[in-house]
């Protein structure tokens, strides 16, 4: 997937393009450029666990957590196998929570126009990140956007090309340097 991208915060905001790839079922690698190429990075999630990030402090500034990328890229990655799972279908909408140790995630999927999936992370109560990611009429992610709301962070990223057929070099899950 290709994207285009925003991030701003209390000190800093930026925009430019990148791509994602995805391995199904849990791989992902992101890379960014900033406009002009004054910044960029890459990082590799498997699953729920950063594997690289390079810069490091970069990445994680627009990557929250796991759990909330992989919301914003429209997937609801299943439960630790000791998390509490509970969940309800009402009017055209599915809600999951995921309570694992001081950490709940909470998913609310809807079918309705416009198809959407919405995630909330909290840890020990406080909103860690949220995001909220919209669909085109095909059932692909659009749009995202994560929030985070104690740094009053915004991550937005806009999908401008997807392509299914990609080949992925497996030289390109080692890190950059």
């Amino acid at each position: 997937m290709r994207f285009h991208w925003r991030y701003r915060d209390e000190r800093v905001s930026g925009g430019g393009r990148g791509q994602i790839r995805l391995a199904p079922p849990d791989s992902l690698r992101l890379d960014y450029v900033a406009t002009l190429g004054l910044a960029s990075g890459a990082g590799v999630v498997i699953g729920d666990s950063l594997v690289w990030a390079d810069p490091d402090k970069d990445f994680r500034a627009l990557v929250r957590g796991a759990a909330i990328l992989w919301a914003a890229l429209g997937t609801a990655r299943p439960p630790a196998a000791d998390a509490i799972v509970s969940g309800r279908q009402d009017s055209g909408q599915v809600i999951w929570r995921f309570v694992q140790g001081a950490d709940t995630l909470d998913y609310v999927a809807s079918a309705a126009a416009p198809r959407r999936l919405e995630a909330e992370w909290r840890r020990a109560g406080k909103i860690e990140a949220r995001s909220r990611t919209l669909y085109d009429s095909q059932a692909r992610p659009a749009s995202a956007r994560i929030d985070v709301p104690e740094e009053q962070a915004r991550f937005e990223l806009t999908i401008v090309a997807v392509d299914t057929a990609a080949v992925i070099a497996p030289a390109l899950w080692r890190s950059r340097r």
